[in-house]
Parts: structure tokens; C-alpha cells; sequence
């Protein structure tokens, strides 16, 4: 179970991501296989707006599961999908032995119209926690965002939404990617004093490519401290150079967590095993 997992003293996972068309699949597990050479606790497996990716990901969970013998989360996003559709995918799932599953909102599909929007079934991933709760046995859990998630008003009013999730079943968090540690720890103790229990993944990702800042760390809201912004000033023209100073960053982010009671990492390795492996090797002294 995942909260069982996530009760340890330590876990590692990692997120990967189904590919993007269906000739790269052969690909796509032979990564899968390397990231399970190391060994992690569990892997979550992500998939576009609205579902669009989901047989895929239940497809890669699958593998996971029962293939490696390592526990799968897959994601699961409510935004574009019908109550019809939701207990669809959780058949999917329950007939692949995929029992966890990260219920996120997601992004709004860029085909959604406005009524659409405003008339979907679930607002928020609470409610779609809610209905999974009530309708079937799956395990859950949610997101967690330590700068504050980027639509919402103010870190009270987020802490408040992840209350909600917590009280609507799930039962472990996984925080977005974030640079700078001191967030977490604010967010940790706030998240206490709110009584948000739930084991807590913190979420890294190592920028081993200039243009991550601009993609992916731009829409998850996240800020690059002065420290990271430095290292991609200085080495973001050399490749090679880069990607050891953002593997070298993440290593230390990770270290620092840890020496500081954070007992659960969750990489963001972008299906990258190579950069993985340098760090997980390194957090773990090999």
C-alpha cells in the first residue's frame, strides 16, 4: 500500500512518463527497466489532460507493477473527464493490478471550450477524491505545492484546498518539483500546524538542460533560486557541463533534505536513467 510505503523511515521514487507515440514504446520500457535496476520504492506514471494518455499510462503502471514487482502509481486528472469516464479508467486499472493512483485536477485541455469548463464534473481534486472514496477501493493520494500552487490566492487558502484532500481519503502527498529547500520546510511546518498528517514526497527535478527552465519549471510555478540561476548562466552554452552541475544540485537539495528529517524523495527524472542513477548512487554513497 502506499501509505504503507511512504511509512518507512526512507523511500526513493522516481516519475516517469508514457511516450508520446506508440513507436517509441519499445523505447519507453527499456528505460522503465533501468530505473528499476535501482531499485526504488515505487514509480508514478503521468498522463495528459483530460485522460488523453490514460491507456498508455495504465499500459506503463502495468509493466511496473507487474512485471518489475514494483509498486505503481498511476496518474489519474479529472479535469476533462465525466464521472462515466473516471470509473472506466479505475476498471482499467483494478484489471491491471494497479491499486494507487495520484489523483490530480490537471491541465485544462487546450480544445476545452469555456462551457465545458464551467459544467465539468469535477472542480477540484478533493471532489474527484471524494467520488473514488465513495465509489470504489482504489488508494489515493494528492499534490502538494510548496511555493503555493500558482492559481491559488495566498498559502493559507492552498493549505486550506490540501486540508480538503486530506479529509476526502488521500493517503500520501507528492509536492511539485521545487529549487530552493527553505519553501519546503516552511511548508512542512505550516502544513503541521494545519494538521495535514499525510507522508509528504518532496518532489526533485535536476535541470540538466537549459531549456527545462523554460517548459517544464515554468508551468509548475516553481522559482529558480540565485544559486541554480547561476549555475545555468554560467554552464547553460555546454551541455555536458550543465547536466553535471544540475545532477551536482539536485544531489546536494536531496542531502540537505535529509539531514534535515525530510525521510521521502520523489525525482522527477524526465525518463532519464543515466542522470538518475548518478544521483541516486550519490544520496546513497556508492
Amino acid at each position: 500500500m502506499a501509505r504503507k510505503i511512504l511509512g518507512k523511515n526512507e523511500t526513493l521514487s522516481f516519475e516517469v512518463f508514457p511516450p508520446k507515440k506508440d513507436g517509441e514504446f519499445e523505447a519507453a520500457f527499456s528505460v522503465i527497466d533501468k530505473l528499476g535496476e535501482l531499485n526504488p520504492d515505487f514509480i508514478s506514471v503521468t498522463y495528459g489532460a483530460g485522460g488523453s494518455r490514460s491507456k498508455k499510462t495504465i499500459e506503463i503502471a502495468a509493466y511496473i507493477q507487474n512485471t518489475l514487482n514494483i509498486d505503481a502509481i498511476a496518474h489519474m486528472t479529472c479535469v476533462g473527464c465525466k464521472k462515466e469516464q473516471l470509473l472506466e479508467v479505475y476498471d482499467s486499472l483494478r484489471a491491471a493490478n494497479v491499486s494507487h493512483v495520484l489523483a490530480l485536477r490537471g491541465d485544462r485541455p487546450k480544445d476545452m471550450t469555456d462551457e465545458q469548463y464551467e459544467a465539468r464534473d469535477f472542480a477540484h481534486a478533493s471532489d474527484m477524491m471524494k467520488f473514488l472514496k465513495e465509489n470504489t477501493d482504489i488508494h489515493f493520494g494528492g499534490a502538494c505545492y510548496p511555493e503555493k500552487h500558482y492559481e491559488c490566492f495566498s498559502m493559507e487558502t492552498d493549505l486550506n484546498n490540501l486540508k480538503l484532500k486530506q479529509e476526502a481519503g488521500a493517503e500520501f502527498l507528492i509536492s511539485q518539483l521545487f529549487f530552493d529547500n527553505d519553501y519546503f520546510y516552511s511548508f512542512r511546518e505550516r502544513a503541521e500546524k494545519k494538521g495535514i498528517d499525510l507522508p509528504i514526497a518532496a518532489g526533485i527535478m535536476p535541470i540538466t538542460t537549459p531549456r527545462q527552465i523554460g517548459t517544464t519549471v515554468s508551468l509548475s510555478g516553481s522559482s529558480i533560486p540565485k544559486e541554480l540561476a547561476d549555475i545555468i548562466a554560467k554552464y547553460g552554452d555546454n551541455a555536458d557541463d550543465i547536466k553535471k552541475a544540475g545532477t551536482d544540485y539536485a544531489v546536494r537539495q536531496i542531502m540537505d533534505l535529509k539531514a534535515n528529517g525530510v525521510e521521502h524523495i520523489h525525482i522527477y527524472c524526465m525518463n532519464r536513467p543515466k542522470t538518475t542513477s548518478e544521483i541516486v548512487n550519490a544520496v546513497r554513497g556508492k
